[in-house]
């Protein structure tokens, strides 16, 4: 019996572009926008941050010095944050989480930064659905590490076979299948409604 539904933020209920960035960033370095996501966005430094491990600052300081980036932090933040955008599939997804609250504890769980998450919390009306919001740098650990999805379940107080799981990462949902937890992979609005109804999640 379902009682929990779990969703990822990221390319489900919120869309982003990390290139967009990069694009902007480049205009302020000796690196190719292709470069930079390469060497920024996918580095060591980016996972400390989603981490909560390195401070904003820190995480500005450590980017400044790799790129030798000639732009001052309030400068880098609003580029920084400025990657993300509504699609019609955002949209259809946030109308069923509206419907399914009703009935289920709808949750967050999300691979994320301290400045994306205050952005997102300002300018998209995304966190107000859920009755709970869990994100990496709060729990000090990202996805698909087991000991995310064990702290959102032990604060939660369920149990795993309770949970239904949706993510747009194979890594993650299997990472969360491993623990018992009904993980599936997202691809669309259908597929998650019929994942959920075969799940035997009522969605209307």
């Amino acid at each position: 019996m379902i009682s929990t539904i779990i969703l990822d933020l990221g390319k489900v209920l919120v869309d982003f572009d990390h290139l967009r960035a990069a694009e902007r960033i480049s205009n302020f370095c000796s690196k190719t926008p292709e470069e930079i996501f390469d060497l920024f966005f996918a580095s060591e430094v980016t996972i400390l941050f989603e981490e909560g491990k390195i401070s904003p600052r820190e995480f500005f300081k450590r980017v400044k010095e790799m790129l030798s980036l000639r732009l001052e932090y309030e400068s880098f933040v609003p580029i920084w944050n400025d990657i993300f955008f509504l699609s019609a599939k955002n949209r259809a997804v946030f109308s069923l989480v509206n419907r399914l609250r009703q009935n289920y504890q709808v949750v967050l769980l999300s691979n994320i930064n301290v400045l994306h998450h205050e952005y997102l919390k300002q300018y998209f009306p995304v966190f107000g659905l859920f009755h709970r919001v869990f994100t990496s740098y709060e729990l000090g650990v990202i996805k698909p590490d087991r000991e995310i999805y064990k702290k959102a379940l032990e604060a939660l107080r369920v149990l795993p076979e309770n949970v239904f799981y949706a993510d747009d990462r194979l890594e993650l949902v299997e990472s969360a299948r491993a623990l018992g937890i009904n993980s599936f992979l997202f691809t669309g609005i259908e597929q998650l409604k019929s994942d959920l109804i075969s799940s035997g999640v009522k969605i209307d």
